[in-house]
């Protein structure tokens, strides 16, 4: 079987979900092979999210690893025969593959729930706002990078899902741009929290308990709680974190930050006051 060059996230948290559960049965690679009458290099591509496996070999995995769990194999299966092909898949190779990752996370997600700290997200940005982000980056873009960057970024913007964000109000002041386009992204944000799936709370910069809010954070739901998603920037580009305990600390994380956020009328009409300063 060819091994793919560049597995998607979806693909490697699969393998990822796979090697837990062999760990937990106590079973080495090698063992797990003997089961299936095959190597120990194939379970570790598999794994590794190297190559797909069969819903029928899949089943055998978790039967041989004790894992009773019907609903957490039927969503594994489904993970591992999916073959639809999605809107990102046209901007492989010219990309960075986080970009890819993260809008394959979010189109899969349940929900999402974020903290932002300095910038307004990527999913309620203008496409001004957007240009300017990645205008400062360093080394400078080409006009084609540029552009394909900030294209995929709006593409990203249909959100279907429940979306909850928690943003400081020092986000929604920092001009990435001029004023015309600081006003028009106030006016954006405001224009999208008024839909009935997306929630947009404030930070104050006033209000007590911020080092709750002290770093950004994006909290990707899965089909269920086991497979959620944290995203977390990083120097060199996103970590993607899923353990049972990293899942809890975030989990608690973000319900702080929101109860140290306003409700999201306030929180309106404190974006509208921001705007009319502008």
């Amino acid at each position: 079987m060819v091994l793919r060059r560049e597995p998607t996230a979806r693909q490697v948290r699969l393998g990822v979900e796979l090697r837990k559960l062999r760990e937990a049965a106590g079973l080495t690679a090698r063992e797990a092979a003997a089961l299936l009458g095959t190597g120990r290099v194939q379970i570790s591509h598999i794994e590794s999210g190297l190559t797909g496996v069969s819903e029928e070999r899949l089943r055998r995995l978790a039967s041989h690893y004790a894992c009773t769990d019907e609903n957490f194999i039927d969503t594994l299966v489904a993970m591992a025969t999916e073959r639809t092909r999605g809107w990102w898949e046209e901007y492989r190779g010219l990309l960075p593959t986080p970009f890819l990752d993260l809008a394959e996370l979010e189109h899969n997600a349940t929900f999402l729930h974020e903290v932002a700290i300095m910038y307004v997200p990527g999913l309620l940005q203008t496409e001004d706002y957007a240009r300017a982000v990645f205008s400062s980056r360093i080394p400078e873009l080409t006009y084609e990078e540029l552009a394909l960057r900030v294209r995929h970024r709006l593409r990203r913007q249909q959100i279907l899902h429940p979306y909850e964000l928690v943003i400081h109000e020092s986000a929604l002041r920092i001009r990435v741009s001029d004023r015309p386009a600081a006003r028009a992204q106030l006016t954006k944000v405001l224009e999208l929290s008024d839909a009935d799936n997306i929630t947009v709370r404030v930070i104050p910069l006033d209000r007590d308990g911020f080092a709750r809010a002290s770093s950004t954070m994006t909290y990707v739901g899965g089909p269920l709680p086991k497979l959620d998603t944290v995203i977390r920037d990083a120097p060199h580009g996103s970590a993607l974190l899923d353990s049972e305990a990293q899942l809890n600390a975030y989990r608690t994380r973000f319900r702080r930050v929101e109860a140290v956020s306003l409700e999201p009328e306030r929180s309106r009409d404190f974006i509208h006051e921001l705007t009319k300063e502008l």
